[in-house]
């Protein structure tokens, strides 16, 4: 029996997210996805007048084919990828995470040689920019797990914070808070551990409403490079190319993380030294989905938390570009509210933030209470 809601989120995927037009072509990648949800999405493609494409995956087969890949191996599969790519209007990838640590044992040199001859050239170079794009998770028993929840509650807080969202009303929520942040130039952020500083001057800001990312939620931009100092801790874990990290620390000089610390420390540096840009931080973002409160070491939902930000090593998005280049690009999560410790997020001398909530009037609109009023307009 099919579920209505895999045709609700599909028609949200194809119509909202990536606003396919008659005559365009549209990849779905599906990774350890129902195949009943693949067919909600090809169907939705059709009745938008589009013209599917499907490549089903299994993070199995991964592990399998990343477990003795070569640097030419990796290259031929870019290749085929990448020409695919390239000819596509849209993209959507979902993907249903089975066992998060599939790829654990694989070693980082794997890892590293996947994100800087595949994954970096196809979805960076061209995925990313040169594609109508949206990710996004498949609820799965795993990630219930993560969340700590059972099955079919997970699932319907999935929904919820995933096909239900109005983002047209979010999207408008979030004009004024960016028309500040495109302004703006001094960055403070002070919280247990934390006592960091950076320039945001000339990056501008990209409002996440729904287009790139399911669940959505967030507006991000990136600091001027070498201007990041001081010392931030992350309070959410982070699983990465297989490894959970909890506790990390990071420490700036210039913009580069000069100390790094955590639950792995030599692991740690050692991803940090993945290439030049891996030191840096890409993206600056504040997340603001008021559905979603706890962390469940799932990336796409972690980093929209309400009263979050994260700061990310790694690639800059051309949107909001600071020159940074890595094969990396990493989304470390760091909570604000009151039962995390609190914090404060402040933009040239203004008290933008505090505890998780906003106090600024630019961004008053993002508070939870106003999200879920049925009023904005």
């Amino acid at each position: 029996m099919k579920d209505q809601r895999h045709g609700q989120l599909a028609h949200l995927l194809v119509n909202y997210s990536v606003a396919l037009k008659p005559g365009e072509s549209c990849l779905i990648q599906a990774v350890d996805v129902p195949v009943e949800m693949v067919e909600a999405l090809v169907e939705a493609v059709y009745n938008a007048g589009g013209y599917p494409q499907v490549r089903l995956l299994s993070e199995r087969l991964h592990r399998v084919m990343l477990a003795q890949a070569s640097e030419e191996s990796l290259q031929r599969q870019a290749d085929a990828e990448g020409y695919q790519m390239e000819r596509m209007d849209a993209f959507i990838g979902i993907r249903g995470h089975q066992n998060p640590l599939e790829t654990a044992l694989i070693g980082d040199n794997r890892h590293a040689l996947y994100m800087k001859r595949f994954n970096h050239p196809v979805h960076h170079l061209i995925r990313i920019p040169k594609t109508k794009w949206v990710v996004l998770r498949y609820p799965t028993p795993t990630m219930a797990y993560q969340a700590g929840l059972p099955t079919e509650d997970f699932e319907s807080f999935y929904y919820a914070v995933t096909a239900e969202v109005d983002y047209g009303r979010m999207s408008r929520a979030m004009d004024s808070a960016c028309a500040y942040i495109d302004q703006a130039d001094q960055v403070r952020i002070i919280g247990p551990g934390t006592n960091l500083s950076f320039s945001i001057k000339g990056m501008g800001s990209v409002k996440c409403d729904g287009h790139r990312n399911i669940p959505d939620g967030e507006i991000y931009t990136a600091p001027v490079r070498d201007s990041v100092e001081g010392k931030i801790t992350y309070n959410v874990p982070s699983t990465y190319q297989g490894y959970t990290y909890r506790d990390i620390t990071f420490v700036f000089r210039q913009g580069k993380i000069v100390e790094a610390g955590a639950n792995n420390t030599g692991r740690i540096n050692a991803l940090l030294d993945t290439d030049r840009g891996s030191r840096y931080i890409g993206e600056f973002a504040l997340g603001v989905n008021p559905g979603i409160i706890n962390p469940m070491d799932e990336t796409l939902f972690d980093e929209k938390i309400m009263g979050s930000f994260h700061f990310t090593p790694g690639a800059a998005y051309a949107s909001c570009d600071n020159g940074n280049e890595s094969a990396i690009h990493w989304d470390l999560v760091s909570i604000q509210r009151p039962e995390t410790g609190g914090g404060e997020i402040w933009m040239d001398g203004e008290l933008i933030r505090k505890d998780g909530l906003f106090v600024h009037e630019a961004f008053l609109g993002l508070n939870p209470e106003r999200l879920t009023e049925e009023n904005i307009t």
